[in-house]
């Protein structure tokens, strides 16, 4: 399945997987095969980063 490309979206998408099925964010890129870093910068852009303590991106 293709990531949604709006960064509010993705940003939504992703936390709620994080959330309810992985455990880290190396998790869910390991299994759906999406990049680590591309995802970070993306939603780096819109003023979010990944924190690990929290297992979302704030």
């Amino acid at each position: 399945m293709a990531l949604p490309q709006d960064p509010y979206m993705l940003l939504s998408y992703v936390n709620t997987k994080l959330r309810d099925a992985y455990p880290s964010l190396a998790a869910l890129c390991e299994d759906t095969g999406e990049d680590e870093e591309a995802l970070r910068d993306a939603l780096a852009a819109v003023g979010y980063r990944y924190d690990a303590e929290k297992n979302a991106f704030v």
